[in-house]
């Protein structure tokens, strides 16, 4: 099993950083590293199973979106090597916020596991420091 794990502080409040990654279909957030993010079918950012199309190559499904705990949840169906079905399979990712009290920051997470190739380790987490780094600089 092959997984990814990479964190970052981002000095803005919970509230603040979960209204930004909060929509499924809304990167805007992420300039710089994605380019486009096509919705497809009718669901809508915010409800489970809506789909993506990142970047016109990475097919991705939202499974689960906690405004409790702050967490999205998603899979990742289709994309190029290293994260193509013939590559891996039962790709998850996790992006979670936790709040840091004492200086009402934000503790961001983003993990990601999956079945199959390691090579997609170096690949989803240069990939995931990249948006991890976007959406510090669009949040502070």
């Amino acid at each position: 099993m092959g997984k990814t794990y990479q964190s970052i502080t981002v000095d803005a409040s919970i509230d603040n950083v979960w209204a930004a990654v909060r929509d499924f279909h809304d990167v805007s957030w992420a300039a710089g590293v994605l380019e486009t993010c096509e919705a497809v079918g009718d669901l809508k950012g915010d409800q489970i199973g809506a789909k993506r199309v990142l970047n016109g190559v990475f097919h991705e499904t939202l499974r689960g979106l906690n405004d409790l705990e702050h967490t999205v949840k998603y899979t990742i169906d289709d994309g190029p090597s290293p994260v193509s079905p013939n590559d891996v399979s039962g790709y998850v990712g996790v992006l979670h916020l936790i709040p840091v009290t004492d200086s009402d920051t934000t503790f961001v997470e983003w993990s990601s596991s999956w079945d199959g190739s390691e090579e997609a380790c170096d690949f989803c987490h240069n990939i995931y420091v990249a948006l991890l780094g976007a959406l510090k600089q669009h949040c502070e």
